[in-house]
C-alpha cells in the first residue's frame, strides 16, 4: 500500500434528529486504492458517503481531502476538488440521451475538454457508444450503471465513491461492473466501494472496514478480511 492517504475520515459523526446515524468513524483511502465499506442494510454505508460529499451535514468529525479540509465543504466544491459519488439506484437522467447523461456530468469541465472525456467514457465502455443517442431510460440496468460511473467520470475525479453499483443486476453483469471497478482504478483513480456482494468487492479490494451501527467494529486489508470466520459468516453466507 502507498504511503499517503487521498482521503482521511476522523470521528466521523452524523444524526438524523434524535437518532444517531454514525458514531465517530475513522477510516482513510490510500491514493490508487480500492477501499471498500461492508455491512448489512441500515449500518450507515450510504449515509458515510453522502456525508463525505457533503449532501448530508455532520454533527462531528474532520474529512481531509488531498491534504486539504473538506469538512464543512459545500457538495459543488468537493466535486471541483476531485472528488465524486455514484449514488445508489444509479439516479440517471431517463429522459436524456446516453450523451447528454455524459455532458451533465461534465458541467464543471473546460469545453476543450468534454470531447476527449467522453472519448475515455465510450472507450471503457464500448456499449455507451452504441448506445450514445438512445435516451438514458431505454437502457439496461447494467448498461444505466456503466452510464452512472461514465457520468461520474466526465468530472475527471482523482478519487470515486461507488454506493451498492452491483445491486439488482444479473450475475453475469455483476462480474462486468466489478472488472470496471478495476479498470478504473488502474486508470489512476482512488475508489470507496460499498457493496452488498460482501465476497466480490472484498475480491478486488486493497483494504476493508465493517460497519454496524454507525460504528466501524471491524478493519484491515482485504484479503485478510475475507478469510476472517467472523466476516464470514456475518456477511459471506457461512
Amino acid at each position: 500500500m502507498h504511503a499517503e492517504p487521498i482521503l482521511k475520515v476522523e470521528g466521523l459523526q452524523v444524526n438524523y434528529g434524535a437518532i444517531v446515524a454514525l458514531r465517530g468513524i475513522d477510516l482513510e483511502v490510500k491514493r490508487g486504492d480500492i477501499v471498500t465499506l461492508i455491512g448489512a442494510n441500515g449500518a450507515g454505508k450510504s449515509t458515510t458517503m453522502n456525508s463525505l460529499m457533503g449532501i448530508v451535514r455532520k454533527k462531528a468529525g474532520k474529512v481531509t481531502f488531498e491534504g486539504q479540509d473538506i469538512s464543512q465543504g459545500k457538495t459543488l466544491q468537493i466535486v471541483k476538488n476531485g472528488m465524486c459519488l455514484v449514488p445508489e439506484g444509479r439516479q440517471i437522467f431517463p429522459e436524456l440521451t446516453v450523451e447528454g447523461n455524459l455532458e451533465m456530468g461534465a458541467y464543471l469541465a473546460p469545453k476543450d475538454q468534454i470531447e476527449p472525456r467522453q472519448k475515455m467514457v465510450y472507450d471503457m465502455f464500448p456499449r455507451l457508444l452504441e448506445r450514445k443517442k438512445q435516451p438514458g431510460g431505454t437502457l439496461s440496468g447494467g448498461e444505466q450503471q456503466m452510464l452512472a460511473v461514465g457520468r461520474a467520470l466526465m468530472a475527471n475525479p482523482k478519487l470515486i465513491m461507488l454506493d451498492e453499483p452491483s445491486m439488482g443486476l444479473a450475475p453475469n453483469l455483476v462480474q462486468e461492473i466489478f472488472a470496471m471497478i478495476q479498470r478504473i482504478r488502474d486508470s489512476g483513480t482512488s475508489i470507496l466501494l460499498v457493496e452488498q456482494n460482501a465476497r466480490m468487492a472484498l475480491s478486488i479490494s486493497d483494504y476493508a472496514y465493517v460497519l454496524e451501527t454507525g460504528r466501524i467494529v471491524m478493519e484491515g486489508p482485504a484479503t485478510e478480511l475475507l478469510n476472517s470466520d467472523t466476516v464470514r459468516k456475518a456477511y459471506l453466507g457461512g
